[in-house]
């Protein structure tokens, strides 16, 4: 499936009510058709909004990290896809993934299971217990997540190229920690820009800050989407 630049955008609505995200939307306009709603806006209002968006067109990646027993995922799932989302994230543990993909059954939500979080680096993992570095660890859940079935991994730019040839074609990688050049990294501490995220193999790419902290976010997103159609038409 060919995506239109555009769609390959996701603005992650990072904000603390319905009523900033509502003006935030409003000032990006048409250069923006898929947003991102996590816990922040989620728990204050933000599944309403959401069906909301959807019902204007707009497409809403539901970013809750799901990860709990699997009759509980099933069925939140299950709530989720009634919704109309097109995107929600799982965590990658088998048991998790294979809840969320019998709950989205028979439905157009796509389930995309988060390898490793992109605020982790090698130390990090050592410290929570893990033997094996970041790329391994991501390697091995995206490896499980292709044989669970599950439409696509979130994964860091950096791990992009070696997760497409373990998923293959037809899983969607979707990519956070994007940062143009020159924007101030945050919290993130595996990032690339853009362009060299579309040409490693991301098929959809996550902008927060850079855009919404933006002095004027729709030409933000528009310069993004622009360096996407380039990079893309390499």
């Amino acid at each position: 499936m060919t995506l239109d630049a555009r769609e390959r955008l996701i603005v992650a609505l990072d904000l603390p009510s319905v009523a900033d995200a509502e003006k935030m939307v409003a000032r990006l306009g048409d250069a923006v058709w898929f947003y991102k709603i996590g816990y922040q806006l989620g728990f204050a209002g933000g599944l309403s909004f959401a069906s909301r968006l959807i019902a204007d067109g707009k497409q809403i990646f539901l970013d809750f990290k799901l990860h709990d027993i699997g009759n509980t995922v099933q069925k939140g799932v299950e709530s989720v896809a009634r919704l109309g989302a097109t995107f929600l994230t799982v965590h990658a543990y088998p048991q998790t993934m294979k809840a969320a993909v019998e709950g989205k059954r028979g439905s157009t939500l796509r389930i995309l299971a988060v390898t490793v979080l992109t605020s982790y680096d090698d130390t990090d993992l050592a410290a929570a217990g893990y033997d094996m570095t970041v790329g391994e660890l991501a390697a091995a859940r995206a490896a499980q997540a292709r044989d669970i079935g599950v439409d696509g991994l979130v994964c860091s730019a950096e791990e992009v190229t070696k997760l497409r040839d373990i998923a293959g074609p037809g899983m969607a990688l979707v990519t956070p920690g994007i940062r143009p050049a020159g924007s101030a990294v945050g919290d993130q501490k595996r990032i690339m820009t853009p362009a060299r995220a579309i040409e490693a193999g991301a098929d959809y790419l996550v902008v927060g800050r850079p855009i919404v902290d933006a002095h004027d976010p729709k030409a933000a997103a528009e310069a993004i989407v622009a360096e996407i159609a380039l990079a893309a038409g390499k």
